[in-house]
């Protein structure tokens, strides 16, 4: 670690905290040239997930995204935004247990259809009409039987 005053390549730790998620650590450094004492904070650099859109681009995976989606499918509905973010953490844990980086949109919006099919029928239908883009009302029909034929 280059020290921030002198420039000085050595230095030693004297002391080093996790913080409380655990996810960065807190190092307090003294020079070894200078003597003065500076802070490092060490952060684990996760590779992003990236989906694979429809057309075969790729871009970065947004948390936001799905939950705004989710909000506009549970809008005027019984549901709260609390369950809402719930289901996006469950969506992304699930996500992130997976080995493989790149994750299809079409695998990531049946992971979001299952989550909301649990949790409201009529926001798993609403999200459903606009991600699986229905050709026609038959196949929207066929879709609200196997809804109704699976409450039974």
């Amino acid at each position: 670690m280059k020290c921030p005053f002198c420039g000085h390549l050595g230095d030693k730790v004297v002391d080093s905290r996790e913080s409380r998620e655990g996810e960065v650590i807190r190092r307090r450094r003294e020079c070894l040239a200078c003597g003065r004492r500076f802070t490092s904070y060490e952060r684990i650099d996760e590779i992003p997930y990236m989906v694979v859109k429809k057309d075969g681009t790729r871009e970065r995976f947004e948390r936001q995204k799905i939950t705004s989606g989710m909000l506009k499918a549970c809008e005027k509905r019984p549901v709260s935004v609390a369950a809402v973010e719930a289901l996006a953490d469950q969506v992304e844990a699930t996500l992130q247990e997976r080995p493989e980086k790149e994750i299809p949109t079409k695998e990531v919006g049946k992971l979001v259809m299952q989550e909301l099919r649990r949790l409201d029928k009529v926001a798993y239908v609403r999200f459903a009409s606009v991600y699986r883009d229905f050709r026609d009302v038959g196949e929207f029909m066929t879709e609200l039987q196997d809804l109704l034929d699976a409450k039974d």
